[in-house]
């Protein structure tokens, strides 16, 4: 009967299949279809208003998100907008005679916290060019009003909403949750704000934790503070002392303390840009979107052989991993390849890495070094380049980082679960070891440490620890005890990463590209991206081949058994961690 039902269900399964496949193929071809036009240069209209609506996504690199249900067979392709080029095109567009002025409506903005500075200091340079910058909200927070207060005249909806708070940070501790289903965590570190993990051993927030977190939020906020100061007719301090007293109770609020220039709704918008565009109907409005604009005018110069390559180390830091991971030995590899390509004559590491494997982060770092031996490496920081991010590039030849950027973290830490509870309370499960040696089954999972077998873990821990500061006091020309001081595992912002000399100089990626220009002697090049995107449609075939898996899994019980418990064994032993504490979302 059990072998009957197993056919049954995957011959169903199996017509599910085909008439996936078949649909996936169908698609493929409506794409390849579509796609026939997709080379035509963008037209773009002599004169024009830049639009900036933030609808689609900002990404460190070019690529779109593709996903599919394996069982409806739904297919959602989103695209995105590469850093690099919205930055370069707000840029372009400020010495273009054909772009009369910006029009922003930064309502729900989809990046990090550094992306959102990188992009408002392009702004400023745009407005610095003598063009204006319009902008319209409905809802103000934290972010969308820091960028939106750079431009000449902000706008707001005479029923817009004022959410601006200040910055918050929140963690969650799952000491009780673990006890009660019987997982003892088992933690070794080195750095007294070497916080990663303590939610796992720990219900409260330790001292040393709370205090790197305060300081950091508050650089990160005072900075933006300034900035929007510097834009208004009011100080930072009296910025704060509203926004303490809750103030901002709605649109009114708003314009009576400075913060917008006019309540309109938009057809009186609309009449406005009109006036700025020399149109006296809104239908004779031109806008280009920022993406259009970008593809029409940034093009790749394939004549110009002299290239600068930007490697986006963009991900958690592992040895092998999927496409949203840095891989330790894929990574490597295309350092490698790089290194030995003779037309790349500087390279620029575009970190955006909360950390992973200290030992995946010292394979990138080996090659790095190699790298650096012929060519100038140039560091840029995006939201993290923390723990193994700021180990893989704290020997840059010069590191840019963004006010608003989590870096530091020098620390170790190694995480060891102890299931024994869980499997013999819980699930009724009972296990029986057979060891050759003393300490055969210690990175086992299914028991404590004990005290020997602690000590040989803070011993490597604490040797990797120890290497980490070297490197970073070779990187930095300090001493290791220098390091120290600034290490412990503590959390910086980039402002003051500047200060005590973690980073270099304040700035994005496109400044960094053109230190590496510099450095690299070059009036003309070209950039290449490492590593390559696949394409939409390499992405539809490889979630086919996942999809066929899935289905066969679910077709035998047993093989899905089987796949979760090779699993289970995969994650046994112990990893020692260069990592931030939390990966922070900060609103």
């Amino acid at each position: 009967m059990k072998d009957f039902l197993k056919v049954l269900l995957g011959s169903f399964l199996g017509t599910i299949l085909a008439f996936l496949v078949f649909g996936i193929f169908t698609i493929i071809l409506l794409v390849g279809i579509a796609s026939l036009g997709s080379y035509d240069e963008p037209i773009i209209a002599k004169e024009s208003i830049l639009l900036l609506d933030f609808k689609t996504p900002i990404s460190e690199q070019k690529g779109d998100k593709f996903t599919m249900n394996p069982i409806t067979g739904d297919i959602d392709v989103t695209g995105s907008v590469p850093l690099h080029s919205f930055v370069r095109a707000i840029d372009i567009a400020a010495e273009d005679p054909g772009i009369k002025f910006i029009y922003m409506t930064p309502e729900n903005l989809k990046m990090g916290i550094a992306q959102t500075e990188e992009i408002r200091d392009a702004l400023k340079r745009f407005r610095s060019s003598g063009k204006a910058i319009v902008s319209y909200s409905t809802e103000f927070r934290n972010d969308n009003y820091y960028l939106a207060s750079v431009a000449d005249k902000i706008i707001f909806n005479p029923f817009g909403e004022v959410f601006i708070l200040g910055l918050s940070s929140n963690m969650l501790f799952f000491k009780d949750l673990l006890d009660r289903i019987g997982v003892d965590m088992q933690l070794i570190r080195h750095g007294k704000y070497k916080a990663a993990a303590e939610q796992f051993v720990q219900n409260e927030i330790s001292p040393e934790n709370l205090e790197q977190n305060k300081r950091m939020l508050n650089s990160i906020w005072n900075g933006r503070c300034e900035e929007i100061a510097e834009f208004r007719d009011f100080t930072s301090e009296q910025f704060n002392f509203w926004i303490d007293n809750l103030e901002f109770q709605d649109a009114s609020s708003a314009l009576e303390r400075g913060l917008v220039d006019e309540l309109w709704y938009i057809d009186q918008v609309e009449k406005y840009l009109c006036s700025l565009f020399g149109v006296t109907d809104s239908k004779d409005l031109k806008f280009t979107p920022i993406s259009k604009y970008a593809a029409a005018r940034i093009k790749p110069e394939h004549r110009i052989k002299e290239k600068i390559a930007v490697l986006y180390a963009d991900g958690e830091i592992v040895v092998e991993g999927k496409d949203k991971q840095i891989s330790g030995i894929k990574f490597s590899k295309t350092l490698e390849k790089v290194r030995k390509d003779s037309t790349i004559k500087a390279v620029v590491l575009r970190v955006n890495s909360p950390g992973g494997s200290a030992k995946a982060s010292e394979m990138i770092h080996r090659e790095l070094c190699l790298l650096k031996e012929v060519k100038p490496v140039i560091a840029s920081y995006g939201d993290y380049a923390a723990s193994g991010g700021y180990w893989i590039s704290a020997k840059a030849d010069k590191i840019f980082t963004n006010k608003s950027t989590l870096t530091g973290s020098i620390g170790v830490f190694a995480l060891i679960p102890n299931a024994s509870k869980v499997l013999r309370k819980n699930l009724h499960l009972h296990t029986v070891t057979i060891t050759t040696n003393t300490h055969s089954d210690a990175m086992s999972g299914i028991r404590a440490l004990d005290k020997a077998e602690i000590e040989y873990m803070q011993k490597s821990v604490s040797k990797i620890y120890n290497d980490f500061t070297a490197l970073v006091a070779e990187g930095r020309n300090m001493s290791v005890e220098q390091v120290d001081i600034i290490g412990q595992g503590r959390v910086w912002s980039g402002s003051d990463a500047l200060d005590i000399g973690l980073a270099d100089m304040e700035g994005g990626l496109v400044d960094a590209i053109a230190y590496a220009a510099e450095m690299a002697g070059l009036s003309k090049y070209r950039i290449v991206e490492y590593p390559q995107i696949k394409s939409t449609l390499e992405k539809l075939m490889e979630s086919m081949s996942k999809t066929g898996a899935d289905l066969e899994t679910l077709a035998d019980p047993f093989n899905y058994i089987e796949r979760a418990y090779s699993r289970l064994k995969e994650e046994t032993g112990a990893v020692n961690y260069a990592r931030l504490p939390i990966v922070y979302d900060i609103k």
